[in-house]
């Protein structure tokens, strides 16, 4: 299906037998083996512990012998289970004729792969499929056994998903697909998902997430970065959740680049560029590295391609062994012998220390197609809590940034806008004095900010309903304040600007 070959990786379930997969999807859902369920099953505690891969509370949460219970235990906790118990609920020799379940001694049977279940975002029941002990993708030292293991459900592919624009386009596509996460949201609102990996066993598993999820196939191509991608073809949504690790070597596939440094994320921003449709976004999770001696803000604006809007958010940076530990410790290498640790650790540090690196950041990179003459980079630091899913308020930036641009003050003075949404107004100052020191807006949806206005920026947001024009307010307030109106007019565009890029005030159309 979608382009994977006929020929199935060594225990992996069949993609050909769409019969097969789909008995099984009926039967799962027949017996509540949804996101849903699982949590009425398994209570919060054992759930959230599922996502932090520690499987002994839901191991107590399923001792029963309910058909749910014995699902959890077969695919999701990789127990095996006895045939008697899922005959009357799974089919079971088609299963195991289409090498989902394996027999094992004892009559009993086992997964062959991770099911986990994955609420979507329009309350779709969907599936998954991951090797075995990867339900959760990313830690555990699961790299340390097999280099090209396919994870699951991670952080990052939920950070990535939570991002993601999700207006109706025509083409999708998702660079290292994985188990096929990303694929899948893409489905919802793609006419055509193409899925790239250079790892077989994760295109293969891809296509069983897909089929297993009820979903159409996407057109499924083995290679690195935009290799598989014809010449002629270009796309209105490209994502990816790439092997963003920098690491000395590429040992683990599913997280390590395999190019020098952050080489790897840069050339996947620069050369999206050219295969993005005019008014298409780009979108990314990445890590970057702080040089000595360079700004890390001028380093990202490098990697923009021309004829894209830009807009860097970096979340958190660790200093170098931070970084090291973190993903040494993800490849379970703490647990081997201490002196290959050591050995391992010092070669991280020994390929930083070469490369004057002090700090890597994390962090998301959003690219919007534009044929404007100036494109707009803003590369920012913000570490703070924001609403996911965002991916509505990063597509709304883009638009505020296009409206911009095409607005000079005079436009803007003459234009409409209206408050945003629950944006409430903070005032900090000494206890009895008459004034306060300073005002501040802040916003309780999207990315939440919090920025300082004067008394004119918080009088004139609070006025902004769309009913009146920017410069009919302004000269309201100059009236009550007692101010000249002309100079009020010419002072206050920059920081009317400032409130709409920042999403504190929205255009009124």
């Amino acid at each position: 299906m979608g382009g994977v070959s006929n020929s199935s990786p060594a225990t992996l379930p069949s993609t050909d037998r769409a019969d097969v997969t789909l008995r099984l999807r009926d039967a799962l859902l027949a017996a509540s083996f949804t996101a849903d369920g699982l949590l009425d099953l398994l209570g919060a505690p054992a759930y959230a512990a599922l996502a932090r891969s520690e499987t002994v509370p839901a191991l107590r949460a399923t001792r029963g012998d309910t058909p749910l219970e014995s699902l959890v235990r077969l695919f999701l906790l990789q127990q095996p289970v006895a045939q008697a118990r899922v005959t009357g609920v799974l089919p079971v020799d088609a299963c195991v004729d289409a090498g989902w379940l394996v027999r094992t001694g004892g009559d009993e049977v086992a997964a062959t792969v991770d099911v986990r279940p994955y609420g979507g975002p329009g309350g779709e029941d969907w599936f998954i499929v991951s090797d075995l002990g990867c339900a959760v993708g990313g830690a555990g030292g699961i790299g340390s056994r097999d280099e090209g293991v396919v994870l699951g459900v991670g952080g990052a592919s939920t950070t990535l998903a939570g991002i993601t624009v999700r207006t109706p386009v025509g083409s999708a596509l998702d660079l290292g697909t994985g188990s096929g996460i990303q694929a899948l949201h893409a489905a919802r609102h793609a006419t055509r998902v193409t899925a790239t990996d250079v790892n077989p066993r994760a295109l293969h598993i891809a296509a069983l997430t897909l089929a297993l999820s009820g979903a159409p196939a996407a057109d499924l191509r083995r290679g690195s970065l935009f290799e598989p991608i014809r010449d002629e073809e270009s796309f209105d949504l490209i994502v990816s959740n790439p092997p963003f690790v920098i690491s000395p070597g590429a040992r683990l596939i599913y997280r390590d680049g395999g190019m020098g440094g952050d080489d790897l994320c840069r050339t996947l921003v620069q050369q999206s560029g050219e295969r993005l449709n005019e008014g298409g976004f780009a979108q990314f999770l990445a890590n970057w590295q702080h040089v000595e001696g360079e700004d890390w803000q001028d380093r990202l604006r490098s990697w923009v391609p021309r004829g894209c809007d830009a807009w860097i958010v970096q979340r958190e940076v660790q200093d170098i062994t931070q970084y090291a530990e973190l993903w040494l410790r993800d490849a379970g290498d703490h647990r081997d012998d201490t002196a290959e640790y050591q050995a391992r650790y010092d070669a991280w540090l020994d390929e930083f220390e070469a490369r004057k690196v002090r700090a890597v950041g994390f962090g998301w990179i959003a690219l919007h197609r534009t044929e404007a003459a100036e494109p707009n980079i803003t590369v920012e630091e913000w570490p703070h809590p924001v609403e996911q899913p965002i991916g509505d308020t990063i597509r709304a930036y883009f638009d505020r940034i296009d409206y911009l641009r095409a607005h000079d003050d005079a436009a803007l003075l003459a234009g409409h806008f209206r408050l945003a949404a629950e944006v409430v107004q903070e005032q900090v100052g000494l206890p009895g004095a008459e004034d306060p020191e300073h005002v501040v807006l802040r916003q309780n949806r999207g990315m939440r900010r919090a920025t300082k206005v004067d008394t004119v920026g918080a009088g004139f947001a609070g006025v902004c309903d769309g009913s009146l024009s920017a410069g009919r307010i302004l000269d309201a307030i100059a009236q009550l304040v007692g101010e000249d109106p002309v100079l009020l007019r010419d002072r206050t565009p920059a920081q009317i600007r400032m409130l709409v890029e920042q999403g504190f005030l929205e255009p009124a159309r």
